[in-house]
């Protein structure tokens, strides 16, 4: 019978790779059109790649764990001449796997070498890593100036200068030399280590991007008395997150300026309110983006908020949930934290957290006495060349005051 070809697709714009998590179907299985017959995860979702026909699993060329790039030939489909026919499949579809790249993550033989005199001789292959940068830790001096030879030797790597802050330099001024990189790679070469997930390389990328800009953040309290009053009366109970979500948004849209972003001598403005909210899943943290947040009411919200919740839990986020935020909502205080100094993501100015509700004395002008209420701590980094002090405070004011009218939102 004539065979068809199981190819990684394309899984989203940005998506050049995807590894495989679980094989949910064996050899001599009967599978049918449609089906998922492997489970595959990205840096941003996990999902099925599905048998484009009917017929007999045949062969996997694909091992769980491993990292394969879009258009890899993962296996073969045996199907009849009928159903070929029936489905309109294509059978001579050029096969890349066999001289394809097979990228493994979770391999670091690739990072040590063994030093010889003014040479350095690879002791295991040379993989070319997918996502660039090693994880090591923090330290207090780094390198400053990067030799053209030493930088050919982290590009060798995929290494990038954060990766180098736990390397003390023994060049000039401090300088970290191919030889300090070395001796420092053999030296945590026996380190207890794991293998990061695309969705930690991702996130770490990420704050990476981030981190080259001037952040900065400022902070204030919130008493969630008059929000969780609210709650109690609705129908659909949002969440405490989409309270904020909300009132986030409404601030944004009177002072759009503050969610600007940076390009070149001009700052370009919001042109729709769309705000991501950051979930903790195993590993990492997605972004789903609640869309146009200021023109929903609050009990309009609840079941596209949940649902966006839910599927980023399960990873089954596509590429489109995760596109087009300007600003990002995290509710930290879920975890029992008090406070925190939250980073935006590259593409966004703005990242508003809250901490966990501790009741406490507060001072009542017009009783005269103290009374019991629920505070939190509200933080909000911005990127600093957008915005000043004195225009987050404003913001962060009037986010609060949303907050004490939640009838407004």
């Amino acid at each position: 019978m004539p065979k068809v070809a199981i190819i990684m697709p394309q899984l989203g714009e940005s998506i050049a790779e995807a590894t495989v998590i679980r094989i949910l179907s064996q050899v001599g299985d009967q599978v049918v059109a449609d089906q998922e017959i492997v489970e595959v995860e990205t840096s941003k979702a996990t999902m099925g790649v599905t048998a484009l026909c009917s017929g007999v699993l045949e062969e996997w060329r694909v091992e769980e764990g491993v990292s394969y790039a879009v258009g890899t030939l993962l296996g073969y489909v045996s199907a009849t001449d009928e159903e070929i026919e029936r489905t309109g499949v294509d059978t001579s579809t050029a096969i890349r796997s066999d001289e394809g790249v097979k990228m493994t993550a979770a391999k670091e033989e690739n990072l040590h070498f063994a030093i010889d005199g003014d040479g350095y001789e690879e002791s295991a292959p040379q993989v070319n890593p997918t996502v660039r940068g090693l994880a090591v830790p923090a330290g207090n001096m780094g390198a400053h100036y990067i030799s053209p030879r030493m930088r050919a030797r982290m590009d060798e790597m995929g290494l990038r200068e954060a990766d180098l802050s736990a390397v003390v330099g023994s060049g000039a001024g401090g300088r970290v030399t191919v030889e300090d990189l070395e001796k420092f790679l053999n030296y945590i070469q026996t380190w207890p280590s794991s293998n990061a997930s695309p969705m930690r390389l991702a996130v770490a990328d990420a704050m990476r991007r981030s981190w080259t800009r001037p952040l900065a953040t400022v902070g204030c309290y919130v008493g969630l008395d008059a929000v969780l009053n609210h709650r109690k009366k609705q129908e659909q109970k949002p969440g405490l997150t989409l309270y904020l979500l909300r009132a986030f948004a409404l601030a944004i849209k009177e002072m759009p300026e503050v969610a600007g972003f940076l390009i070149g001598s001009k700052i370009v403005h919001p042109r729709s309110f769309d705000i991501g909210l950051a979930v903790a899943v195993p590993d990492g943290v997605l972004v789903p983006v609640v869309r146009k947040v200021d023109e929903k009411s609050l009990a309009e919200l609840v079941a596209e908020y949940d649902d966006l919740v839910d599927r980023a839990r399960r990873r089954r986020l596509i590429e489109a949930d995760t596109k087009g935020g300007i600003a990002t909502v995290t509710n930290f205080g879920t975890f029992g934290l008090a406070w925190a100094t939250p980073i935006p993501l590259p593409n966004e100015t703005l990242i508003l957290g809250i901490g966990a509700g501790v009741k406490k004395p507060v001072w009542d002008e017009q009783r005269g006495t103290f009374i019991p209420a629920i505070e939190a701590d509200l933080e909000m980094t911005f990127d600093h060349r957008v915005v000043d002090g004195g225009g987050a405070g404003l913001l962060l004011r009037r986010i609060v005051e949303l907050l004490q009218n939640p009838e407004k939102l």
